[in-house]
This record gives structure tokens, sequence and C-alpha cells, in this order.
């Protein structure tokens, strides 16, 4: 018999158990007493970590070519974790557009007397998600250029882009570390993520210590313990203790480091408003500035303020990419409140209540129902959020036939090659045959995003287990994206046969 016909003849055979699996799970969503074919090793591999197939939940749907849509608990509302990130970047590169960029600004109420600024310097943010230190040096040097160096009032602070009134709910971390940089809340003043870097090198001097960004009013006490040999750490090797007081923050930095060895730490141990005050306040005295007064927040008048200089992000398609890559939770956090802010109503609350309304009458013009969907801050570090298989896997169906497609799905990790995917199925000859978002909390474990099987059709994945030994899951995820990729591949001989 020719091979076309057996390959034919094969295909058929798995396209109709896959028909068959398939109307079984449409008709009982929340049970998966016959899985299509692909689940078969996927369901063995749950099986040997002892996940509970009712915590697992999945679906694919072929995007460019035949096959039929799997789904497997496909309507049941899990917390998705980080892959929430995919519905806010991809509803603001729809509804922002790809070009957008923040603005932020500096201006005075004085004027300007030869070298010195009679009157107030307004820091006005705009909630930009990456305001590094490398651009608020460059925007202080455009100052300095424009013949400033004295400062005869205050540095006033000025955040009032984003409308929180009630704040915003603190996410309830078990990790014992409240200075971890990934629970940075977003703020209208952010800069640097406001993130420092410990770093300590051992040499002939003994131990020296400094921090990335030098901050006005950080202090290092180093207690580590010099060894003249030892195996130099791979990662972290000593621990710290802030202590925040009114007068600056001294932070104690504990363990070994042997000679000829260098090690790093990041930590936030500042609020948003302190560290952008001493950031600027400290590249401001490197440039040869002064500062007469204090720094402070505040309000910029509408009226009498002059303009000075400005500050563009990169555009918004960058910023996609950064926080896709590697999971940046204050970056798109500061995008999902750009969302509200922008289209706030009269009616919203804040703008965190604007976004999420934004953000779902943009599914609902999609034909998605997400009424089962919970959101809290669009970042999926959250313990309410929800959404099902289902729901994420037709939004990357749109996603896939969007003007904006090929921007969102650069931006996704790329399988065994980069971000937060590096790491994964570098063993199942899969590299660069994805793009993936990962999403990982406590008890949660997903994927989404999209993938090749070897006749080069595209899938849209999704996975989410949610258990308690989640954390141990990330097999289970792995072979869905392989059986996935391998499910256009014959049956062998052995399996036609039984």
């Amino acid at each position: 018999m020719p091979r076309s016909v057996v390959r034919r003849q094969s295909l058929a055979f798995f396209f109709l158990a896959v028909a068959v699996a398939g109307a079984l799970s449409l008709a009982s969503p929340t049970h998966a007493d016959v899985p299509a074919p692909v689940m078969a090793p996927v369901l063995d591999v749950a099986k040997e970590l002892q996940l509970p197939e009712t915590d697992l939940a999945v679906a694919s749907i072929p995007l460019d070519g035949p096959g039929q849509a799997r789904f497997m608990n496909a309507d049941m509302p899990l917390n998705p974790g980080s892959i929430m990130k995919v519905i806010t970047t991809y509803a603001a590169l729809e509804l922002l557009g790809p070009t957008f960029q923040w603005h932020t600004r500096l201006y005075t109420d004085g004027i300007i007397e030869g070298e010195t600024l009679n009157g107030n310097l307004y820091f006005v943010g705009s909630g930009d998600p990456k305001l590094t230190e490398e651009r608020l040096w460059l925007l202080l040097r455009e100052l300095r250029a424009m013949g400033v160096k004295h400062i005869a009032g205050d540095l006033i602070l000025d955040g009032s882009v984003f409308n929180l009134p009630n704040g915003i709910t603190a996410f309830n971390d078990d990790g014992d570390n409240p200075n971890a940089p990934f629970l940075v809340e977003p703020n209208g003043l952010l800069t640097n993520l406001n993130v420092l870097r410990i770093r300590a090198r051992a040499d002939n001097r003994g131990i020296h210590t400094w921090t990335e960004p030098a901050l006005n009013g950080i202090t290092i006490d180093n207690q580590l313990v010099f060894r003249d040999y030892g195996r130099c750490p791979r990662r972290y090797q000593f621990d710290y203790e802030p202590d925040v007081t009114e007068n600056g923050t001294t932070i104690t930095v504990t363990g070994v480091l042997p000679k000829g060895c260098s090690t790093s730490s990041y930590l936030s141990v500042l609020s948003q408003q302190n560290y952008t005050g001493a950031l600027l306040t400290s590249l401001w005295q490197q440039l040869g500035g002064t500062l007469a007064g204090a720094t402070r927040e505040g309000l910029r008048p509408r009226e009498n303020s002059e303009l000075l200089v400005t500050t563009s992000s990169r555009d918004l398609v960058t910023m996609v990419r950064d926080i896709n890559k590697w999971s940046n939770n204050v970056m798109v956090r500061q995008v999902f409140l750009t969302l509200g802010a922008k289209r706030r109503q009269p009616g919203d609350k804040d703008d965190l209540a604007a976004a999420e309304r934004e953000i779902r009458s943009w599914l609902a013009s999609k034909g998605i129902d997400n009424r089962t969907m919970v959101f809290e801050n669009g970042a999926g570090l959250s313990r309410i959020e929800r959404i099902t298989a289902r729901q994420m896997a037709l939004l990357l169906q749109h996603a896939w036939e969007s003007r904006f497609a090929a921007e969102l799905i650069a931006s996704l990790p790329l399988v065994a090659m980069d971000g937060t995917m590096r790491r994964r199925l570098g063993n199942a000859d899969m590299a660069g045959m994805g793009h993936i978002k990962t999403g990982s909390l406590r008890n949660v474990r997903s994927i989404a995003g999209f993938t090749r099987d070897e006749d080069n059709t595209t899938w849209a994945v999704v996975a989410m287990v949610n258990n308690p030994r989640a954390w141990q899951t990330e097999p289970v995820l792995d072979a869905f994206i392989e059986q996935v990729h391998l499910s256009t591949r014959p049956p062998s001989i052995s399996t036609a046969s039984q």
C-alpha cells in the first residue's frame, strides 16, 4: 500500500478518535473519562506526579491548518497565574495602539535667572512602566544643558496620573520576603522598577559593597565574612536586613564571600515616592546641581507652570515584550492602570475598575463570554483572578487573526530559547517551535501561547494546574505542548494494532 494512503488512513483514525473525545469533552466540560489520544501521555505524567485529572484544564485549537480542537476541563474557572498578562498586553496593543508612549515631564512655577531656577521643580510622572535611571539622567542632563545649576525651591513629585482613591489591595505573598522585586506595586511615580541592586566583591582589599543605583539616604552595613579560598557563588550568597527610619535606610548584609568572587541581590525597600525622590536628587548632585528646598509630593499647578523638559518611553510593543518575556508584574500593572486612566468614565470608582470595564467590553466585542472571568490587577499576581482554558484559547485564536498578531506573539517566550521558557523542553527537539507565556503562583502552574505541529500547523495552546502540588507539575504542561507538536505523527504499528 502506498505510504501516502497509509498516512491518510492513520490521520483519519487519529482525527476520528479526537472528534469522539472532543464531543465527550464538550458534553461534560469538567470531566475527562475519554481524553483525546494527544492527552494520553500527558495524563500518564500527571498520574506519575499524583495530579488528579480534575485539577488540570487544557485547550488547543488549530489556527492555520487541519486539526481538531481539543478541550479537557476547559470550562472550569481557574487561577491562571501570569498567563493573565496575555490578556492585558493584547488588550493594550489593540486599545492603546502599538506605538503608544508614556511622557514624563519636568515643569516649573518659577523663572530661570542665570544658573538659578527661582521656583519649584515639578516632576510629573506618567505611569511609565520602564522609566530607567539612564533616562532620568538624560532628562536632568538636559535641564543642566539649559544652564540650570541651582534649584532655589522644592522638588515636587506629582504622581496623580492614576486615580486610586482607595489604594491597591496588597498581594498576599507567602514567600516571607516583603522586599522581593516582583511585589513592587504600580504607581504614577514609578522609576527604575523601584529596585535596588546590592553588589559585593571580595579582593585583596577585603569585601567591597555598593548599590545600583547609588541613592541618597541608603547605607550598607557590610558584615560579610571574607575567605581566602572557596568556590564562588553561582547566584546570591548573602542575606540582607533593611532598617527603614525617618533618617534613612540601613541595609545590613551578612554572609560569606571568597576572594576573587562577586555576587549581588535585588530588593525593593523604599516607597515609589521616596525611591524616585532619592534617585532624582542623587542624579542631580552627580551632574553638579544643587537643591535648596525639600523633596515632597504635590500637584503641579495647571496654570502658571512652564514645561522645561520631557522624556518619552519606548513604544508599547517594546514594553509588551519586556513584560511577557520575563513576566514582569509591576510593568504590566502599570499598563493595566494606564488603560483605565486613558479611558476612565465618570462612573468608574478608580482606574482599576475603569481598566476592567474596558477589557470586558473589548472581550465582548470579540464574542468571548467573560462572565466567569475575575480580574484584580491584570498581572495574575492574585489569589482571586480566574479564567477558563476555553476562554484563553479563544482569545489566542482572536489574537492570531489580529492586525497586531506579530507584535503579541513575538513578545511571548520562545520554547527552549529565551525568557521564562529558556530552560524548558530543551530535550524535546522543539527549540523555537513555540511562543509560550508561563505562569506560576503557590498552587498554580500554567502556560498559554502558540506552538507548531510537525505539519507546520500553528495551534493555540492553554494548560492550567490548580493544586497544592502545582510546583512540581511543569512536566505535565511541557508534555501537553510536546504532544500537540507531535499530534500529526501517524500512530505506530503497535498502537494501531491495539
